[in-house]
């Protein structure tokens, strides 16, 4: 059985999460459990999630699940803004919760490439990183 779609094809906040993630090299974009999902050879992005025990797609279904540099990880799950995602947070994974910003404009779209960037650094194999790098 398929999984239903979960997200608007003509999101703003999904539209500027593609063009970081699909600027990395050889990324690509599938969409897996009704979610995009941004992948090389394993996956180092999903747009939306939730959390354990709670299954309804509305409150992070504007999110950023990554898996954060295990150095950086402890300061993120200080703020407020980033949450342990369902499934994948046994795992070492994040998510970051765009709607608390308000608008797509008031989100840290820099910040988002870093978080991104180190997912991938973390997730791809070493000659993309290399090229990254290059």
């Amino acid at each position: 059985m398929a999984h239903p779609i979960m997200f608007d094809v003509d999101d703003p906040y999904l539209a500027r999460l593609r063009a970081i993630c699909l600027a990395l090299p050889e990324a690509d974009e599938k969409v897996a459990h009704g979610r995009p999902t941004f992948f090389t050879k394993k996956v180092f992005a999903y747009y939306g999630g939730t959390v354990k025990g709670d299954h309804d797609p509305e409150p992070y279904g504007r999110s950023l699940l990554f898996c954060p540099d295990p150095d950086d990880r402890p300061a993120l799950v200080e703020d407020d803004r980033f949450f342990e995602p369902a499934y994948l947070g046994p795992y070492g994974w994040l998510g970051l919760n765009f709607r608390p910003a308000g608008s797509v404009a008031q989100v840290d779209w820099t910040e988002v490439a870093e978080l991104v960037d180190a997912s991938y650094r973390r997730t791809a194999p070493a000659r993309l990183v290399r090229a990254l790098d290059g």
